[in-house]
């Protein structure tokens, strides 16, 4: 599955809330992005990818 660039501007819309109204440090989301990027080079990165392909299939179909 490839991304989508609308799930990713829902994503990128997400954090965006937090940082303006949940407080949300500069530093949370460096973190985050570099967590996410170490994350996708892992043997658990085709798992996480079949699971994401899953919910987003589950959440189109309703």
């Amino acid at each position: 599955m490839n991304v989508s660039l609308p799930l990713v501007a829902i994503l990128g819309a997400v954090v965006w809330v937090a940082w303006r109204y949940m407080g949300l440090r500069g530093w949370h989301i460096a973190v985050c992005l570099l967590f996410g990027f170490f994350l996708s080079a892992t043997s658990a990165a085709p798992e996480i990818r079949r699971l994401v392909t899953v919910l987003v299939r589950s959440l189109s179909q309703h």
